[in-house]
């Protein structure tokens, strides 16, 4: 998720006629064997926010995969202002491995006044303290194709090469349809923009209730890129995008389908215990100003029903598939159990 560029006192500017996303990223990647960016435990840290759902994907997938000591994480505050996100969280509101306050700083040091929005997640080459990239998608294929190396013992394919076409084919409408189509509700300008925006993301939610009633899963018996891609929307539907981007035909928890597959993601290891509900909300609700101008974030909606039973089990499936789940994440990328209800201390959601 990105944010406009303007002068550092200022929130960025949302609302278009007809939102259309800036999809130009940095296209590096960091390959084994590559000449430039080659796979090297300890050389990279993730930086991410765990209110961005971009960024919520390679929280998850670095997580699922085990890489948690191959490439350390760096975690930005909820909000920012017009020109970066920033490190808040960190003691003296400082990154403690980059040394900087704000992610801007990883970007002009390798791109001197570049000119586009700083996004997250991206990847910092520690050494150098410049970005690498920030091309989400590729970033989370990229951590389950080139790091295998490093992957924890028992972790998923969540790019399985006999699914792939399969599993792009459903991501790419997932993404423009639904990923993105909340946000062209949300920032749409004019009622007409806004009217066609609604029709397209519930065309497709209705597409895939009908998908996933016979299946557990978007693709094949097991959890794959597909999923976690979808889940991040889901995770911030009723808080977030029904009411303050308008997407209130019904809510997730009104989707018998969607809601159920939902719950059945959250309770599995690595999706429920990297969502920060307050973060989320706070993001939200205070950065984009020109949807909410008084910045007041709500208190509801209640959280508590994302424990219910799923009974997605009765499909079949396995989440892992011939793997196993990871454990609790480490101590300092926990979630704050104030900020999400059913995580424990642990980190682990209690089901």
């Amino acid at each position: 998720m990105s944010e406009k560029a303007s002068d550092d006192t200022q929130q960025g500017t949302y609302v278009e006629d007809e939102f259309t996303r800036d999809t130009a990223y940095i296209e590096d990647r960091i390959t084994d064997g590559g000449e430039q960016w080659p796979v090297e435990a300890g050389r990279y840290r993730l930086v991410v926010a765990r209110a961005c759902p971009w960024a919520n994907r390679a929280i998850i997938v670095r997580r699922l995969l085990g890489l948690e000591d191959a490439i350390s994480m760096g975690i930005c505050g909820p909000t920012h202002d017009a020109n970066s996100w920033t490190f808040d969280l960190d003691p003296g509101e400082v990154d403690p491995v980059l040394g900087i306050p704000r992610l801007k700083d990883a970007y002009e040091k390798r791109f001197p006044g570049y000119p586009k929005g700083i996004t997250v997640p991206a990847i910092v080459d520690v050494p150098s303290g410049g970005v690498v990239t920030n091309n989400f998608p590729q970033i989370t294929l990229d951590l389950s194709t080139q790091w295998t190396r490093f992957h924890r013992d028992g972790a998923p394919d969540l790019y399985p090469e006999e699914l792939r076409a399969e599993i792009d084919e459903v991501n790419e409408r997932v993404y423009t349809e639904v990923n993105n189509g909340v946000y062209r509700c949300g920032f749409a300008g004019t009622q007409a923009a806004y009217d066609a925006a609604y029709e397209r993301l519930f065309t497709a939610l209705d597409w895939l209730e009908e998908r996933l009633a016979d299946q557990r899963y978007l693709v094949g018996d097991t959890i794959t890129e597909a999923d976690v891609r979808l889940f991040t929307t889901l995770a911030r539907f009723d808080a977030v995008y029904h009411g303050h981007f308008k997407c209130n035909r019904s809510k997730l928890s009104e989707m018998p389908v969607l809601w159920a597959y939902a719950r059945d993601l959250f309770t599995t290891p690595g999706f429920g215990d990297t969502t920060d509900f307050a973060q989320i909300k706070s993001h939200y609700y205070e950065v984009h100003r020109d949807i909410n101008p008084t910045g007041v974030v709500p208190l509801g909606p209640d959280l508590t029903n994302w424990a219910e039973p799923h009974g997605r089990e009765a499909l079949g499936g396995r989440p892992f598939g011939d793997g196993t789940p990871p454990g609790p994440p480490p101590e300092g990328e926990r979630v704050d159990p104030a900020n999400n209800p059913l995580v424990g201390a642990d980190g682990l959601v209690r089901v």
